[in-house]
């Protein structure tokens, strides 16, 4: 891919567009959902809320054991959405040029030319992100707040929608990195998948013998779908009385844990349940939909405890002990 493709792609992707009816951005996102179901078996929530956070312009961070399908997800997901795709996998020898991208000098022309990284994609799965070191991992900074790459002083805009979904290995701590707190803070949500009970693992090895699903998995919407979904999303209507709920619980985290959810924290909170609303086929957001979203969306936000190990399930702690004394006025 030259630089002239990726502006004629960015510029492709940055036309205005319609927004979807509630109704048809509900079912679309259904529908994406049931499609990734014939791959993921017995993660019906995870999935939801992975589709939800695309529509949501947000980014996903699934973490936990390997073998328990964090990077078949992301590649379900990829496929459910006629888009473009690349998979990132991250290693300690991995560098951020290797993610964003290099200019490389043309012998020909006798010029530099820049050739994109695979940060260009709509859907960019960062495969066990927590291998490369921090410095390499923060290349991903600007793109996932800002939705654009800076390289050697130019500035390039990435395709819309733009989304990334990351695996997390869980153990051998000995052999990974700490995320940077201000990456962990750009993921919308961070989900564990865990392993599947028995009748989901039967059913998913009936599945696999042969062929595996994802090998025929077709498309069920594409990359215009999303962008109107998104549209969608971003008019539900979240009134006063919701957002100052948001602010409470916000600031419920601030006052009982060494660092508490910020204000990036809760825009994301609230277009999450602005997606929720969408798949329950309503334009408004009620303290309902940031009730379910919180525990997903603020949870790795909040550092309560001293130790990594135990900061996990020391926010979750934090965000259940605001959903349950923050009152809804």
């Amino acid at each position: 891919m030259t630089d002239a493709d990726t502006t004629h792609r960015y510029e492709d992707s940055q036309q205005s567009v319609d927004p979807l009816s509630v109704a048809d951005a509900s079912q679309l996102c259904t529908d994406i959902a049931e499609n990734v179901s014939r791959v993921i078996v017995g993660h019906d929530d995870e999935i939801e809320h992975v589709v939800t956070a695309i529509v949501a312009r947000g980014h996903v961070l699934l973490e936990d054991v390997p073998g328990v399908g964090k990077t078949m997800l992301a590649r379900a997901i990829a496929t459910s959405i006629d888009c473009t795709f690349r998979r990132v996998q991250f290693t300690p020898d991995l560098l951020p040029s290797d993610i964003t991208g290099v200019n490389v000098f043309n012998q020909k022309n006798r010029d530099f030319e820049f050739q994109p990284g695979p940060v260009f994609a709509n859907v960019v799965l960062g495969d066990e992100i927590n291998r490369a070191p921090p410095k390499t991992q923060a290349a991903l900074l600007e793109a996932m707040e800002e939705e654009q790459v800076t390289v050697d002083g130019t500035t390039r805009r990435l395709p819309q929608p733009f989304t990334v979904v990351a695996t997390q290995n869980a153990i051998e701590p000995d052999r990974t990195y700490d995320l940077p707190f201000a990456e962990i803070d750009r993921f919308m949500k961070k989900l564990t998948l865990g392993y599947p009970d028995a009748a989901a693992e039967s059913e998913m090895l009936a599945r696999t013998v042969g062929n595996h699903p994802i090998e025929s998995l077709e498309p069920v919407a594409d990359v215009t779908d999303i962008r109107r979904a998104r549209e969608t999303v971003a008019g539900v209507t979240v009134s006063e009385p919701v957002r100052e709920y948001a602010t409470r619980l916000a600031a419920y985290t601030r006052n009982h844990a060494r660092l508490g959810v910020s204000p990036r924290g809760t825009i994301a909170l609230v277009r999450a349940a602005q997606a929720r609303a969408v798949l329950e086929g309503r334009e408004y957001v009620l303290p309902d939909d940031l009730q379910y979203e919180a525990p997903l969306v603020l949870s790795h936000r909040v550092r309560a405890a001293e130790t990594n190990a135990d900061a996990a399930r020391a926010g979750a702690t934090v965000v259940a002990n605001a959903l349950e004394r923050v009152p809804v006025e």
